[in-house]
C-alpha cells in the first residue's frame, strides 16, 4: 500500500483542493521525510463546507435517527474493511507503532460509529413531565452545523468521537483534524460517500489551526464546538466563542496522577503505571504523567518502573515488535528534550532514558525519525515547572507518599484535573480517594478501559462540558420546553 501524495479537502461529497492553491508538506515523524502534500485551507474552503452543510442539514436532520444510524454502521464496517490502510496511515501520520493503530486506534474508531449508532436508536430526545399544575414536553432537536476539531495524537480515534454523535444527533459537520496528521480523516470522507451519507453531511477541511481551524471556530453559522487539544489554544477557542454564545465542550491537557497504595498488587500497578506513562510515545492527554507510590513500597515500584521503562522496544514502527514508535514530530521531540534538561536544572534524577536514541541502534529506514527514550525522573518537588506543566511525551515523574492523605493532596496539587488511575485492594479507600481526585475521569486498578456510556472530560484547566454517552448527544441538540395547564 502507498501513502497519499496529495490530501484534499472533502467538501460537499468531493474532494477539492484549497480555494488558494496553497499546501504543506507532509511529513513522516519515523523517518523525517516528506511523502504528500496537504491542502492548506482558510476562511473561503471553511465557507464552503459550510454552505455544504447548511444545504444538507433539513434532510438529514429529517431522516430520523434509524436511516442516520444505518448509515453509521455502514461506516463502521468500511472501517473495519480496511483497517490495514487506515492503520498504515495512522503509523505513517503519528510515527506510532503500526500494530497499535490496528489494534487499538482504528476498532476504536469503528467502535464510536456503532456506539452512535446504537444509542440513537434507543434514544428518546422528547421528555413529558408532569405536575398537578402543568404538564410540558422537553424536545430537542439538533442544532445544524457543527464544528469539530481533532488533534494529532489519535486522529481517526478522536475525530470519530466528535462526529460520530454529531451525525446521530442529526447535525452535519464541517470537522477539521490536525495538519499534522491528516491521512485517516481525508480517508474518513471517502469512506462517507461509500457508506451512503449525502453530499454536504461531512466535510473534512485540511489546514492549519491558526488559519483553518479559527475560521470553523469564528463561523457565525457554526453554533456548536468540540475540540480536544492544548489547554491555551482552548482558552483561544473561548475568547472567541464565548462572545457569540456558541456551546462550547473542549477537552484539554492533563498532569494525571497514577497512585500507588502499599496493598496494591505491584506488579499489575507497575505494569498498568508504565502503559499509562508511555503507551503512544506518552501522547495521550490521559497518559499518568505523575506517579504517586506509598513510601512502603516506594523503592520496589521505582526499580521495576525503570526496568519495564527501559525494556521498551524502540523501532521502526512498521515492525510489528515495536513498542515505541516516533514522536510526532521533530519540532516535538525538541520541546520534550527541553522539558528533560528544565527537569535536569530543576534538580531532578534521571533514572532511565533522558534522550533520543543512538541512531546507530536503530534499523537504516528510521534513522533520521523523531524518536525519544522512555524517561523516569525521581526527586522533583510537585510544585515545579516539571510536575506542573504538560509535557505530552514519553516523560514520567515518580515520588513516594505518606498515607492517604498526602496522596490525595499531592494528585490534587495540579491546575489541571483531567484523569487518575488508583491502584488499591482496599475498595473502600478506592472509591473514597476518588471522590477526592479532582478529576472528571477516574480508573480503579486499570488504566483507559473505555465505558462509551459515561461522560467524558476534565475540571479545571482540562476542559469545559462533557462527551461521550448522551451527553455527547446532547451537546449537539437544542432543548426547547413546551408546557401547557394540566
Amino acid at each position: 500500500m502507498r501513502l497519499p501524495e496529495r490530501v484534499d479537502n472533502w467538501i460537499d461529497g468531493a474532494a477539492c483542493p484549497a480555494a488558494s492553491g496553497a499546501t504543506i508538506e507532509i511529513v513522516e515523524p519515523a523517518t523525517g521525510r516528506a511523502f504528500g502534500r496537504l491542502a492548506a485551507s482558510g476562511a473561503a474552503d471553511v465557507d464552503a463546507a459550510h454552505a455544504a452543510a447548511a444545504r444538507a442539514f433539513p434532510a438529514w436532520r429529517d431522516v430520523g435517527p434509524a436511516a442516520r444510524a444505518d448509515a453509521l454502521e455502514r461506516l463502521a464496517a468500511l472501517i473495519e474493511r480496511d483497517l490495514d490502510r487506515l492503520a498504515l496511515f495512522e503509523s505513517a501520520d503519528t510515527g506510532k507503532p503500526r500494530s497499535l493503530a490496528r489494534s487499538v486506534d482504528i476498532p476504536r474508531a469503528a467502535a464510536n460509529f456503532r456506539f452512535f449508532a446504537g444509542l440513537v436508536r434507543g434514544w428518546t430526545p422528547d421528555e413529558d413531565l408532569a405536575a398537578p399544575h402543568a404538564v410540558s414536553r422537553v424536545l430537542r432537536r439538533p442544532v445544524g452545523v457543527a464544528g469539530c476539531i481533532s488533534p494529532w495524537n489519535l486522529p481517526l480515534y478522536l475525530f470519530t468521537w466528535k462526529v460520530a454523535p454529531a451525525l446521530a444527533a442529526g447535525c452535519t459537520v464541517v470537522a477539521k483534524p490536525s495538519e499534522e496528521t491528516p491521512l485517516t480523516a481525508a480517508a474518513l470522507g471517502e469512506l462517507g460517500r461509500e457508506a451512503g451519507l449525502p453530499p454536504g453531511v461531512l466535510n473534512v477541511v485540511q489546514g492549519r489551526g491558526a488559519e483553518c481551524g479559527a475560521a470553523i471556530v469564528a463561523h457565525p453559522g457554526i453554533p456548536v464546538i468540540s475540540f480536544t487539544g492544548g489547554t491555551e489554544t482552548g482558552a483561544r477557542i473561548m475568547s472567541v466563542a464565548g462572545p457569540m454564545f456558541k456551546t462550547v465542550a473542549l477537552e484539554l491537557g492533563g498532569k494525571n496522577p497514577t497512585i500507588v497504595f502499599g496493598d496494591a498488587d505491584v506488579d499489575q500497578a507497575v505494569a498498568g503505571a508504565v502503559n499509562a506513562a508511555f503507551r503512544n510515545q506518552g501522547q495521550i492527554c490521559l497518559c499518568g504523567s505523575r506517579i504517586l507510590v506509598e513510601r512502603s513500597i516506594y523503592p520496589r515500584v521505582r526499580d521495576a518502573v525503570v526496568a519495564r521503562a527501559s525494556a521498551l522496544r524502540i523501532g521502526d514502527p512498521l515492525d510489528d515488535a515495536t513498542e515505541q514508535g516516533s514522536l510526532v514530530s521533530a519540532a516535538h521531540r525538541s520541546k520534550v528534550a527541553a522539558a528533560v534538561e528544565r527537569a535536569r536544572a530543576e534538580g531532578g534524577r534521571i533514572l532511565c532514558g533522558g534522550g533520543p536514541p543512538d541512531p546507530a541502534t536503530l534499523p537504516e529506514r528510521v534513522r533520521g525519525g523523531a524518536f525519544f527514550r522512555p524517561t523516569v525522573i525521581e526527586g522533583l518537588p510537585m510544585d515545579c515547572a516539571t510536575n506542573q506543566e504538560e509535557i505530552f511525551g514519553p516523560v514520567v515523574t515518580i515520588q513516594p507518599f505518606e498515607g492517604e492523605a498526602e496522596a490525595v493532596a499531592l494528585a490534587n496539587a495540579s491546575t489541571y484535573g483531567l484523569a487518575a488511575s488508583i491502584w488499591t485492594a482496599d475498595r473502600a479507600r478506592a472509591m473514597r480517594v476518588a471522590e477526592q481526585v479532582e478529576c472528571g475521569i477516574v480508573w480503579l486498578n486499570t488504566w483507559m478501559l473505555r465505558d462509551l456510556r459515561v461522560p467524558f472530560g476534565g475540571m479545571k484547566r482540562s476542559g469545559v462540558g462533557r462527551e461521550g454517552g448522551e451527553d455527547a448527544l446532547r451537546l449537539f441538540t437544542e432543548p426547547k420546553s413546551v408546557t401547557w395547564p394540566a
